[in-house]
């Protein structure tokens, strides 16, 4: 295993509209060691969601490199980044990204069967009642309450043990409790799995959970004292 499970290096990312070209990122350096917590904070608009979606190799930037497992992404072609990303990255998102047709429990074993695992049902069952949802295997997303279905959400992150969880926002559509709730266990699993955790985030109380604080300003880069 490498000393960094994600280093990035000199990251920049224009864009091109009417009025020329458009920088997002600036220079962004930094590498995070395995199990660390991070939050990625800043006011809307400042490249927050731009970074992360390039941390998993969905967006491609203009210059610089990002080294995940060792591997630089952009050396890579897209079959290769999502093979990379099947073996070493989870993903929570504000709005859950839940199969609609697909049971809590379907819906965690679909990346372990992606992944060819045998006893995908298994262990997406013992993941479900990890997180509280012993009782609702069988049931869809619209019948699961907001926190239940970011549950089942961190349930299909983790139950790949992934080396690296990026999370945008992911109590942004849930009441404070509930968030409140979900961050507990999102830290729990985090401790548990040594997964390092990325997290993009308005809510600066959960950003002083996090052992790093990096703030995204005008499209760079400082690291705030936690």
């Amino acid at each position: 295993m490498p000393e960094s499970i994600l280093a990035v290096r000199g990251l920049c990312k224009e864009v091109q509209d009417a009025s020329g070209k458009l920088a997002i990122l600036r220079d962004i350096s930094f590498a995070l060691g395995a199990g660390q917590t991070v939050a990625i904070v800043g006011a809307s608009g400042s490249g927050k969601s731009t970074l992360l979606g390039i941390l998993a190799g969905l967006d491609i930037p203009s210059s610089g490199t990002v080294q995940l497992a060792g591997q630089d992404l952009f050396a890579l072609d897209e079959d290769q980044r999502a093979a990379l990303r099947a073996r070493h990255v989870g993903f929570v998102f504000q709005s859950f990204q839940l199969m609609p047709n697909l049971t809590a429990l379907e819906n965690v074993m679909l990346p372990l069967e992606l992944a060819g695992v045998s006893d995908a049902r298994a262990q997406a069952t013992v993941m479900l009642q990890r997180v509280g949802l012993g009782e609702r295997l069988q049931h869809r997303p619209k019948v699961l309450s907001g926190g239940e279905q970011q549950r089942v959400a961190l349930a299909r992150a983790f139950v790949v043990q992934p080396d690296l969880l990026l999370a945008d926002e992911p109590t942004g559509s849930l009441d404070h409790a509930t968030g409140a709730a979900i961050m507990d266990l999102m830290f729990a699993l985090n401790r548990e799995h040594g997964t390092t955790l990325v997290l993009v985030t308005h809510d600066r109380q959960l950003a002083q959970r996090c052992e790093r604080c990096l703030t995204i300003e005008a499209g760079t880069l400082a690291e705030a004292a936690v």
